[in-house]
């Protein structure tokens, strides 16, 4: 078991290969692709990341993604934990790329970065990323622009507080954002960037790394060192590594930025990430009740077993109910309501 008082990583060298490939044989998680049923132990196995501790879960501010270990891993939180206490300057940078609507699993790091901004005063940082879902998407300057006004309609109505939110758009704040990224880029190497992202199609894609960890340090930059903490799917994590890395080569007076590592709204289909590209349909903010409900009632999957003869005898399975791990992720506050609800369905 780890130190209690030590949540730092397990490896100096954050991009190791092997952190952002996959086993072919069990599941697959990076930036670009989830599959299979994903052993979330395993992968703090190959990032180098720690398991959150009981006494750091309590140390956060009161929310059900931490209390239920919805978000469960992390890097460097001690320190962002103590500046936190301390009343010292500390900043959360979680943000969107804009290349569609936006659905549940992409607004679930926003809500968490504004229970922290209300209760501890961080500074949150929200950077759109339309440079890369440019380069990445096979949709025009035009769409990714109208996506980007959308998404940051949807960003906007979380609520954060207007006086103590950065919000950052790289092609319209490119002046702020591309100086800072040639620097960083100096101390990137191709053979880094595709052993973390593997081969790039453009040169674009390869150069965006730079551009990703400016958004991760910007904070610093503007006000000064600070513990930072990125809030983030598991799958995201290679993006901090880089930064790390980049970092720790003291190009510029930064430490490290922090990470809060979480796991996978699941997919209505099943278990698995949900995601607005693939096949599975997806619960999209702008929906209304009754297109909710059409979308619940019609491919959530089921904890229900094979034959009602089977389900009489074992009750159903919360774990892979999918109405249940939205009620579990996003929409029930209560723990004890919520186990209520669990009884229900088993």
């Amino acid at each position: 078991m780890p130190n209690p008082t030590d949540a730092t990583d397990s490896t100096d060298t954050e991009t190791n290969p092997e952190a952002s490939t996959t086993d072919a044989d069990e599941f697959t998680v990076t930036p670009y692709a989830v599959s299979g049923e994903v052993d979330y132990e395993k992968l703090l196995e190959r990032f180098g990341a720690t398991s959150l501790t009981d006494d750091q879960l309590d140390r956060f501010p009161d929310h059900p993604m931490i209390r239920r270990r919805t978000f469960y891993a992390g890097r460097d939180v001690n320190e962002y934990l103590e500046a936190a206490e301390s009343d010292d300057p500390h900043a959360i940078v979680t943000g969107r790329g804009p290349s569609g609507p936006m659905h549940l699993g992409h607004v679930l790091s926003l809500y968490l970065a504004r229970r922290f901004q209300r209760e501890t005063g961080a500074t949150v940082y929200v950077p759109l990323s339309d440079d890369e879902k440019y380069l990445a998407k096979d949709q025009s300057f035009a769409s990714i622009g109208g996506h980007t006004r959308d998404n940051l309609r949807d960003v906007l109505a979380v609520g954060f507080d207007p006086e103590n939110t950065r919000i950052v758009i790289d092609t319209a704040d490119a002046d702020v954002i591309y100086p800072i990224a040639v620097r960083l880029a100096n101390y990137l190497t191709p053979a880094t960037v595709e052993a973390i992202y593997g081969q790039q199609d453009t040169v674009g894609l390869q150069f965006y790394p730079a551009v990703q960890a400016t958004h991760l340090l910007l904070p610093q930059l503007v006000a000064g060192r600070q513990p930072t903490l990125v809030p983030i799917a598991v799958d995201q994590d290679p993006h901090v590594r880089v930064c790390r890395d980049v970092a720790a080569k003291e190009a510029l007076p930064v430490e490290k930025p922090g990470a809060l590592l979480g796991r996978f709204l699941p997919s209505l289909e099943g278990p698995g990430k949900m995601s607005s590209s693939g096949d599975a349909p997806s619960i999209e903010l702008t929906d209304d009740p009754e297109t909710v409900a059409a979308t619940v009632n019609e491919h959530a999957y089921t904890g229900g077993r094979a034959t009602l003869e089977e389900h009489r005898e074992k009750g159903g399975d919360p774990s892979v109910d999918i109405p249940f791990q939205y009620l579990r992720f996003c929409f029930e506050d209560d723990d004890e309501a919520l186990e209520l609800l669990r009884c229900e369905v088993i």
